[in-house]
């Protein structure tokens, strides 16, 4: 399964549209961080296809891979181009797979990357 993760997310780097569509069943439900929800593996390609038309991921910086079960939690950083743009931030991705070992759900949570302490930092 990790081999899987870190092949779609590459993908993405490559603008690689035929991973991704190895990579999912075709019932895939997909939960970007934002909001959008994408229902089947037609929606995600068109997806990933207007997307990677106005931007470009310059990283995606996997942190930490933990699977239990048939689900895997990823940890990561991204930096993209988009629209003239850079953006870039912290995030989860939750990564449940079905017994093809095809991606059936996958639900991704960001965080602003810039991290503060409002009462100091102690180490």
């Amino acid at each position: 399964m990790e081999d899987i993760i870190r092949n779609y997310f590459q993908a993405w780097i490559d603008k690689n549209i035929d991973i991704v569509r190895e990579t999912f069943s075709e019932d895939i439900v997909c939960v970007e961080s934002y909001g959008p929800v994408y229902q089947g593996i037609d929606q995600v390609l068109k997806w990933f296809d207007d997307w990677n038309r106005k931007g470009t991921v310059l990283r995606w910086d996997i942190k930490q891979i933990a699977i239990v079960d048939k689900t895997a939690f990823v940890e990561w950083f991204f930096r993209c181009e988009y629209e003239g743009n850079i953006g870039e931030f912290d995030g989860v991705t939750i990564a449940r797979f079905d017994e093809d070992m095809k991606i059936c759900e996958l639900k991704e949570f960001q965080s602003k990357s810039e991290h503060y302490y409002p009462y100091g930092k102690n180490r």
